[in-house]
């Protein structure tokens, strides 16, 4: 197959950390496209409650996840792209980012309509167990002590427990105000990013 005939999916997220809801969709849009690239969004942030890990980590774990499931490398980009402050502008800043694609990956609204509107075809993925499987709650049962692993795939586990991401995640979301207990409502960052 020539290369200007491969379909290509693009799938935008923040990957904080990457789950076993990421790890589905991935292996969906690889049923459905010949090459996937995938967007590691907010890759300026780290250090923070909604941003832990650094770019560098989630791509370094989410290459780990695809080797486990003896996924396709060869067929999979990994690309970090920083948000702008601007999202009429954010759909220009990912196309010089990265190579070209054919269809847009997303249930997120505003990455959906910010790429509707730069004529990207966009496709909602199929959501696994989205109740209970999204970064926000992974993070919060980790600095509430709760069972977090089973949301992650094995080796991201590993990883995250190897470089003390837990309790890096803790420590930014402690106060020295010692009334004040860790919750997420004050471990909200200050930074404007799309949610994905």
């Amino acid at each position: 197959m020539k290369w200007w005939s491969l379909k290509r999916g693009l799938l935008v997220g923040r990957f904080q950390p990457p789950h076993i809801g990421h790890l589905s969709a991935i292996k969906s849009i690889l049923r459905e496209c010949d090459e996937l690239i995938i967007v590691v969004g907010s890759a300026q942030y780290s250090y923070t409650f909604k941003n832990p890990f650094t770019a560098g980590e989630r791509i370094e774990m989410i290459r780990l996840m695809l080797q486990e499931e003896r996924l396709p490398l060869e067929k999979i980009m990994i690309i970090p792209i920083p948000d702008i402050g601007e999202h009429s502008l954010w759909v220009s800043k990912v196309r010089t980012f990265v190579p070209r694609f054919d269809i847009v990956y997303s249930n997120n609204p505003l990455v959906q309509r910010l790429f509707t509107d730069a004529g990207c075809q966009v496709k909602p993925i199929e959501l696994y167990r989205r109740e209970e499987v999204v970064g926000t709650l992974i993070r919060k049962k980790m600095i509430e002590d709760e069972d977090w692993r089973e949301y992650v795939p094995r080796i991201v586990v590993k990883y995250i427990e190897s470089i003390g991401g837990v309790e890096r995640i803790k420590q930014v979301c402690r106060t020295d105000y010692p009334e004040r207990s860790i919750t997420t409502t004050k471990c909200q960052p200050s930074e404007d990013s799309l949610e994905l």
